[in-house]
């Protein structure tokens, strides 16, 4: 069992090595649009050099293997591993913005629109819904460490892992509904999977302007995510007690 001085010396360097990553990726966004929106950041986007695309979905995988990488170093167990992962994708995401609005001011609210991802498809949200998620993440975090630092072995149920996986697929299409609908209204599903006509494809993409997001998905997941946070932390005292 790892002391309590392991422990909080372990959760301080995740952190420290998320807040580091958060801004890089900051800075990287930042010359980005200094390049392509050098009078703001806003939809329609403008379309970016092929290459440029093919690098930017390269940085967002690699960013995912990073904090994956963190994880499993700073974790001692399986479960240690993917709580670490949760807190540095948390921290990462929450001081991603944090720089961003202290570095050129943006954005200009907690509702104003953002392209959060591009794999397998674009995201697209306003901002608060990614930080809400962020605590989250640091919530089940705490759960599984506040345990595992008590000597309970940490070994969620079935039930658990799935309303975990359920919420975040339903968070998922939360932030892909509006512009895969959008798409959708233009190409056939067949077409955006094989690319059979790409230059129409992407004229498309550069025209689409968030229109809603889909904020029922998006709290029904989060219900079912704390769900199974509350339904795990329950069944570790059960077993611990």
């Amino acid at each position: 069992m790892q002391g309590a001085l392991s422990y909080q010396k372990t959760i301080v360097w995740v952190i420290l090595y998320s807040v580091g990553m958060a801004f890089l990726e900051s800075a990287v966004v930042i010359y980005l649009r200094e390049i392509y929106y050098p009078y703001g950041f806003d939809f329609p986007l403008v379309p970016i050099d092929p290459h440029i695309a093919i690098t930017e979905i390269g940085r967002e995988a690699a960013t995912l293997l990073m904090l994956l990488a963190v994880g499993i170093i700073a974790g001692r167990s399986r479960i240690q591993r993917f709580a670490y992962f949760l807190l540095s994708f948390a921290v990462w995401d929450i001081f991603y913005y944090i720089f961003l609005k202290a570095l050129i001011g943006w954005p200009e609210s907690w509702m104003t629109m953002d392209v959060l991802f591009l794999i397998p498809t674009t995201w697209v949200g306003p901002v608060i819904a990614p930080l809400i998620i962020s605590l989250s993440m640091i919530l089940l975090f705490s759960v599984i460490i506040y345990h595992e630092h008590r000597g309970r072995k940490v070994k969620f149920s079935a039930l658990t892992w799935i309303l975990l996986i359920l919420g975040s697929m339903d968070l998922i299409l939360a932030f892909i509904w509006d512009y895969s609908s959008y798409m959708l209204q233009y190409h056939t599903l067949n077409q955006l999977l094989s690319f059979s006509d790409t230059g129409a494809i992407l004229d498309t993409a550069y025209a689409y302007i968030p229109r809603s997001f889909n904020w029922f998905l998006f709290v029904l997941g989060l219900i079912i995510i704390i769900t199974g946070i509350i339904t795990g932390g329950r069944n570790i005292r059960n077993e611990g007690s």
